[in-house]
């Protein structure tokens, strides 16, 4: 996905290799097409078998689309070339009518099915963190969300809200130079450094109770609650905050659209539609909103901050030493010229 593209485009790596389809023609996915634009080769259909005999750390050597290691064939995949990624875009983008009424189908079918997430009928962990009548941002390591925190930065300082991070996106604020209060999730996509930072941990568990992710903090000498409940993690950081009280609650990173949840593997959205229209009188979606305003400071600007500046300086060497005023005008006037290119 998108995430997932953006991710690895940061570390830089030589080659991307993918057991299976990197592109299913379901749906428009953008993922492959930013690892090509950023020059990041992919090989994918290599097989799960190939795949699982990659040598981990190990170094590998890949030609004409197969995959060498110690001289040995591995398997061979598929290349994927830009003109071949446009064409299974386009043909996703037409078969996505009929992927939408499967979406919409499996949404209202498990909706029915999931429906006491929002009648009251979920336990809530017992958790140390107060939400009462407080503003609460809860940040997903999802699109767009490191320009959206820069975007909102002058209210997280003003208002500071109680900060609560999905997984990943605990280190997405610890990145931003903020430390979550509360961390929720399976546990799997955030760091070490975030679950020792010191936040009250909550593990999402299984309906039936079971709790992956605490094997996890167990290893890290760290405790932590459970919250056991159907849908996504994001769901239930919205459900908790608003069922602990919470006055306000701003969203960033989340995931709202069809593309979305199936880049995740999701069929449906259930939990989520349920969750918003419970949560939504208190909601205020973050997402995208670096995209509505970017204030980009212009060199003009930037020149009469400048020149505001120095004219008290003027005025006092002009009073202070007799006859050096007029010197260092024209001296001024030449930094201008030379700063703007006149």
């Amino acid at each position: 996905d998108r995430i997932a593209a953006e991710m690895l485009i940061k570390t830089k790596p030589r080659l991307v290799i993918n057991a299976g389809d990197s592109l299913s023609g379901r749906y428009p996915n953008p993922g492959p097409g930013l690892l090509l634009a950023a020059g990041i080769p992919v090989l994918d259909r290599v097989g799960e078998e190939t795949f699982a005999a990659l040598p981990d750390g190990g170094e590998v050597l890949v030609k004409d689309g197969r995959v060498f290691f110690a001289g040995r064939l591995l398997g061979e995949g598929r290349l994927l070339t830009s003109a071949l990624v446009e064409e299974l875009v386009e043909k996703a983008r037409l078969n996505l009518g009929s992927e939408l009424e499967n979406f919409v189908r499996n949404t209202l079918e498990y909706a029915l099915k999931e429906k006491n997430i929002i009648l009251g009928a979920l336990p809530l962990p017992e958790i140390k963190t107060d939400f009462r009548k407080k503003q609460v941002l809860v940040v997903v390591r999802g699109e767009n969300y490191r320009e959206d925190l820069q975007a909102i930065g002058s209210y997280l300082r003003e208002v500071r809200p109680v900060l609560v991070g999905v997984d990943g996106g605990a280190d997405a604020l610890l990145e931003a130079g903020f430390l979550p209060d509360l961390i929720i999730g399976d546990m799997d996509s955030v760091s070490d450094e975030a679950l020792l930072c010191g936040a009250e941990l909550v593990v999402h568990a299984y309906p039936d109770g079971r709790a992956p992710g605490m094997e996890r903090l167990q290893q890290l000498g760290k405790e932590g609650v459970v919250f056991a409940a159907p849908g996504t993690s994001e769901d239930i950081a919205l459900l908790l905050a608003y069922e602990k009280g919470a006055s306000l609650i701003v969203a960033v990173g989340t995931h709202t659209h069809m593309i979305d949840f199936l880049e995740k593997g999701r069929k449906g959205m259930a939990s989520t539609f349920l969750v918003r229209l419970k949560v939504g009188s208190v909601l205020v979606d973050a997402r995208g909103v670096s995209l509505l305003y970017r204030n980009a400071i212009k060199a003009w600007q930037i020149g009469l901050i400048c020149l505001a500046a120095v004219i008290p300086l003027l005025a006092f060497f002009s009073l202070a030493y007799p006859g050096t005023g007029s010197g260092l005008v024209r001296l001024l006037w030449l930094r201008l010229r030379v700063f703007f290119g006149l």
